[in-house]
């Protein structure tokens, strides 16, 4: 015989609540760092792509080194680190502001 899931005790449904807060609470601080990483990515792709192209077309070294490969891994390596990094940080930045929040 099953046991009826519906007649919790309210430790158990407070239990629940609780969890479920906490679980929109890390949503909202992933969304939060997502958001934070795709504006810092964007700005450092930008930031990257000006003097890399400028290089490429004004200093002999970077023209003869430097195929157009070469320059899409320049700027996707920064972009991509820029993001990791600022979203990691507004994460756990989130996370410990909500920390000391009570319950």
């Amino acid at each position: 015989m099953e046991e009826n899931h519906e007649a919790q005790s309210p430790l158990e449904r407070s239990n629940l609540a609780s969890l479920d807060q906490r679980l929109a609470m890390a949503k909202r601080c992933s969304h939060e760092g997502v958001l934070a990483g795709a504006k810092a990515a964007m700005v450092a792709s930008v930031a990257t792509a000006i003097p890399t192209m400028a290089s490429v077309r004004m200093l002999p070294w970077a023209r003869a080194n430097l195929n157009p490969t070469a320059q899409a891994l320049i700027i996707s390596t920064v972009a991509g680190a820029a993001y990791f990094i600022v979203a990691d940080k507004t994460v756990l930045a989130s996370a410990r502001r909500n920390s000391f929040k009570k319950n």
